[in-house]
């Protein structure tokens, strides 16, 4: 797929996106950066601390002044240009809280992430006369920030809403209860009219998809409640594979993952119970 990779493209009027060379079954064409603000900017989710990348980002930036190096999550496709970045700019990174997780999780996120500051929900940063507010959407990670330029309706989504994919969910850090709550939230937002996701095109009808999505995550739910119901006991991968019939083997980790995240939500709802690595509803 050919891909506008290092070129500035404005989307509009005081918002444009530079797209990172970090294709993958995971992140699409790559993970949009995207510049707000004209005399001043705000850089969102700076992307890989790739040398072409960031030279790339420095271009478009043009030497106008960075106010703020805003950041969504620490997934490793997002966040690690963020140091490298303040070094070239001066400016201040402001974003999601640092996470270090343990075990087969750790490879994905960024540890060496350093925020100057941590938004609380709701709080706002200031840029070229532009108001960037953190709204908290945990979920795809425990530490998912989305920003909201609520006077023009624009919602910067990250990971949380992509213009490709659903989000995949991994626990132990990603966690389905809270996504879906995460999601309900943003359903509450009439007034957003467009988001601008980390991968894929902009959403030009958010509620839309969005009320999508949630529908997609109960009835995923009710599809594994029947399937343990038709089949009893049984593992994961045995589940994922009745519930994801054809998948691309590429995606068969994310999408076990995902399935184990809707599992531990209904556990918890007390619908299914598991023994060592069986799952079965609970009669």
């Amino acid at each position: 797929m050919d891909a506008p990779y290092g070129q500035l493209i404005e989307v509009e009027p005081g918002v444009a996106r530079v797209l990172a060379p970090n294709p993958s079954p995971y992140t699409f064409t790559g993970t949009q950066v995207h510049l707000v603000g004209r005399s001043e900017l705000a850089v969102i989710d700076p992307g890989p601390a790739d040398p072409a990348h960031l030279d790339a980002l420095v271009a478009a930036i043009g030497g106008r002044p960075v106010a703020a190096i805003l950041v969504t999550h620490t997934h490793k496709d997002h966040s690690p240009g963020a140091g490298p970045l303040a070094e070239l700019t001066g400016a201040p990174v402001i974003g999601c809280a640092p996470l270090v997780v343990d075990g087969e999780q750790e490879a994905g996120f960024d540890r060496d992430y350093a925020p100057d500051r941590v938004p609380a929900d709701g709080e706002s940063v200031m840029v070229d006369r532009r108001t960037l507010t953190a709204i908290h959407t945990p979920g795809h990670t425990s530490n998912h920030l989305c920003f909201a330029d609520e006077a023009a309706g624009i919602l910067f989504s990250g990971d949380h809403v992509m213009g490709w994919s659903t989000s995949v969910v991994i626990p132990p850090d990603g966690d389905m209860a809270a996504y879906v709550a995460s999601l309900i939230r943003l359903r509450e937002r009439p007034h957003d009219r467009v988001y601008y996701p980390a991968h894929g095109e902009p959403v030009a009808d958010p509620q839309r998809l969005v009320r999508g999505m949630i529908n997609h995550r109960l009835q995923r739910e009710r599809q594994l409640l029947r399937l343990l119901g038709e089949d009893g006991a049984t593992s994961l991968p045995a589940l994922t594979a009745r519930a994801y019939p054809g998948l691309d083997p590429r995606l068969i980790p994310a999408a076990e993952a995902t399935a184990l995240a809707h599992l531990i939500a209904l556990e918890q709802q007390g619908k299914v119970v598991r023994s060592g690595n069986r799952w079965q509803t609970n009669a």
